[in-house]
């Protein structure tokens, strides 16, 4: 049995929960990676990546390089004389890093794969309506989340589970995930499976503005998941409209109610503490959103400082 030394990288807090669940069981790491810091938020501050200021905590060896293929970081990468390589939420790497470990380089990925490959499963898991997911282990290869699959858990969602609590849900999942994984390995007992392409395999389509945007055209159900889909990032969104104004609003909560009615898809019904907007098989009630410059806050909330007229509509 070798033991192993590894190099983790990643970047978002998804990636720390992993990173020291590792730490906690006593495996040995000799150096962290993540992506260069980036000037975020109206005054441009330089912030750090969740991985890097937990690294920083931990006083673990840092590296941030801004191209993988870039002689002197690769020589730095290989000085660290790590066996494994782990990723989790990083981005893609050339061959010449996720060949370089004699045991190879494993990704944790939180979908069931072969489905939900790419930028966002969790997102996606719920905005399609699965009723399960979970987190698989797998050797990276040469394309994007096709690899030898190592093991796999599973986890069902529940019917008004948004993204945030999946992803805490799947943190931890995939942080036992990533103990047996490494602990297979170690003892020399990792056995894969090759994934099956199928024309059934759903994507993990990278989020984007056109993706979140709501149709109030669909069921009620499929705007639901949406919406919790994308709850609390980056939100679902709508333009609303009342007396000539028009604003651009972001959902985080709401429910589905189905129930026959004459009203206009979109339109917007109010009361003293309630929001709701029709759709064809029901009404969607919301109960947290934000107007532009404004606080997330609950409906009633809002509604105590902003009132809507019988023709405000979304759309």
């Amino acid at each position: 049995m070798e033991k192993l030394r590894i190099v983790f990288m990643g970047t978002p807090e998804f990636a720390v929960g992993i990173l020291d669940t590792i730490l906690n069981n006593n495996f040995e790491v000799v150096g962290v990676i993540t992506a260069a810091d980036k000037p975020a938020g109206r005054g441009q501050k330089i912030k750090y990546s969740a991985i890097k200021e937990y690294a920083l905590e931990k006083n673990l060896k840092l590296l941030q390089p801004t191209n993988l293929k870039d002689e002197s970081f690769l020589a730095e990468l290989k000085d660290l004389n790590a066996n494994l390589h782990i990723v989790v939420a990083f981005r893609m790497l050339p061959k010449v890093v996720w060949d370089m470990p004699k045991f190879g380089t494993f990704n944790l990925h939180a979908s069931l794969l072969p489905n939900y490959r790419g930028a966002a499963p969790i997102n996606w898991a719920i905005i399609n309506g699965e009723t399960k997911t979970g987190v698989t282990t797998f050797f990276i290869d040469d394309k994007i989340d096709t690899g030898a699959m190592i093991l796999s858990k599973e986890v069902s969602i529940t019917p008004d589970e948004n993204a945030g609590q999946l992803h805490d849900t799947l943190m931890h999942l995939g942080s036992q995930a990533v103990v047996e994984t490494l602990t297979l390995i170690e003892n020399g007992k990792a056995e894969t499976t090759l994934q099956v392409d199928s024309a059934e395999i759903k994507t993990a389509y990278k989020l984007n503005k056109d993706n979140c945007k709501i149709d109030w055209n669909r069921t009620g159900k499929e705007i639901h998941n949406q919406i919790r889909g994308l709850s609390p990032y980056p939100a679902a969104w709508s333009f609303f409209s009342d007396n000539g104004q028009e604003w651009n609003v972001k959902i985080y909560e709401a429910k589905f109610v189905s129930q026959s009615h004459s009203e206009t898809i979109g339109k917007i019904i109010t009361t003293k503490k309630e929001m709701k907007i029709a759709v064809s098989d029901g009404y969607i009630e919301i109960a947290q959103l934000q107007f532009p410059g404004k606080k997330n806050l609950k409906t009633a909330e809002l509604l105590n400082g902003i009132s809507f007229g019988t023709d405000a509509k979304a759309f």
